[in-house]
């Protein structure tokens, strides 16, 4: 890879890998070239292998080199959404093959692995992959293509002991994918511990600001690269030039971001452990969390990212998430700002509630993203919510208590 600063550390990489000034006129910043279609200097000899933009575009590429510096891969390609490189990875498989995947992705995927190619014969089996013991047993029951693996999971946090689990794919020939949205490659580099490819939403931490949709598949085996980039192609599901120049400027303050949204969320997460109308909290980074060891082990960081669940149930979340003022009630993740939200009926509503409970989702759980703001007002933020969700549940208890007292008088 040209420019990959790989004798520098991740910081340094973040900034200047694949991203030297233009040897031309001495720009800083990476161009953006708004280009469809490229002159040839003969018929079939593009310039630098550019020929059309839906199959490569030279923004795209010192993206995709960039990242790959950072996850220690031999290559990268960037996608319209996580999605689509998600997508991308199912579309080379054929009608018979199987997916084994953690039971409690992230409720887009699981909607694209069961309704969009279910129904052409892609078989896909949850387990809890935090259980290796359930990894193995499944990865046992037949042939399987991919072991899908999100560690963090999302919402629920659990994790999966990458390098073992990497072990257990390649014993039974299958190909080991994890997705690292959450922890990103500043917290966790699963290639360097033996996954076979990553995937990347560039909507999160990586763009970073809540102003671009994109995703990213990396890896180190270049047959993968070819058929992943044959679908890529085929499909359409390129990124676009504007979007790789925001992601490009997201990278450059990636673990400056990260070290904020970590000091942040450990905060957020032992202040909110300590109330008595918080029935659990789940982060890496505390020592209850049942992974807390795991993490230490393979991650530098425990992330931006913290679920909860309210004595007081859904009503309790749902009067939560309405009386916050600095986390602000919307979808993703990822960004500058705090972000709250209750997954069972926003970004987990495709999975049925069935298999939901059965991951261990209570229906009230609600999930923080948290930002970068000064950490005493999202302190203040979170008593403000707490507030809101003992005034329900005691408005609630006085509803039953009268419910009850009526039922008694008849």
């Amino acid at each position: 890879m040209k420019n990959d600063h790989a004798d520098t550390r991740f910081e340094t990489r973040a900034i200047h890998a694949g991203q030297e000034p233009n040897a031309d006129n001495g720009a800083l910043m990476t161009p953006v070239y708004f280009n469809s279609t490229y002159a040839q200097d003969a018929p079939g000899e593009p310039r630098q292998g550019y020929e059309y933009s839906r199959t490569t575009n030279p923004t795209r590429t010192v993206l995709e080199n960039a990242l790959a510096s950072l996850e220690s891969a031999a290559w990268g390609l960037c996608f319209a959404s996580g999605l689509a490189g998600i997508g991308a990875l199912v579309q080379r498989l054929s009608s018979g093959a199987r997916v084994v995947a953690s039971n409690d992705l992230y409720g887009g995927t699981h909607r694209l692995f069961m309704r969009c190619f279910g129904q052409f014969g892609v078989k896909f089996d949850f387990v809890d992959a935090s259980d290796l013991r359930k990894v193995e047993a499944a990865l046992a029951a037949g042939p399987v293509d991919y072991l899908y693996l999100e560690t963090p999971t999302n919402p629920l946090l659990k994790l999966v002991d990458i390098a073992a689990a990497a072990k257990l794919a390649h014993r039974y020939g299958a190909t080991c994918v994890v997705d690292n949205t959450f922890a990103t490659p500043y917290l966790q580099r699963p290639l360097e511990l033996g996954a076979d490819l990553v995937v990347h939403s560039l909507t999160k931490y990586l763009g970073g600001h809540s102003d671009v949709v994109g995703g990213a598949v990396l890896g180190n085996d270049p047959k993968l690269r070819k058929e992943i980039a044959f679908h890529q192609n085929a499909m359409g599901a390129q990124f676009g030039p504007m979007d790789a120049f925001l992601v490009l400027r997201g990278l450059k303050t990636l673990h400056v971001r990260m070290d904020r949204h970590n000091a942040n969320a450990k905060a957020v997460a032992q202040h909110l452990e300590k109330s008595p109308l918080v029935a659990r909290v789940v982060y890496p980074g505390l020592k209850s969390h049942p992974q807390h060891a795991l993490a230490k082990r393979q991650m530098s960081g425990f992330g931006g990212m913290v679920s909860f669940e309210l004595v007081g149930g859904v009503p309790a979340g749902v009067a939560f998430c309405n009386a916050t003022q600095v986390f602000t009630l919307a979808e993703s993740l990822g960004g500058v700002e705090s972000l709250i939200e209750v997954p069972p009926i926003m970004t987990h509503a495709a999975i049925p509630a069935e298999e939901r409970r059965a991951a261990g989702m209570a229906d009230g759980l609600v999930r923080l993203s948290v930002g970068i703001e000064h950490v005493d007002d999202l302190l203040a933020d979170l008593d403000r919510g707490l507030a809101a969700a003992a005034a329900a549940g005691a408005k609630a208890s006085a509803k039953a208590g009268a419910k009850k007292k009526a039922a008694r008088a008849r």
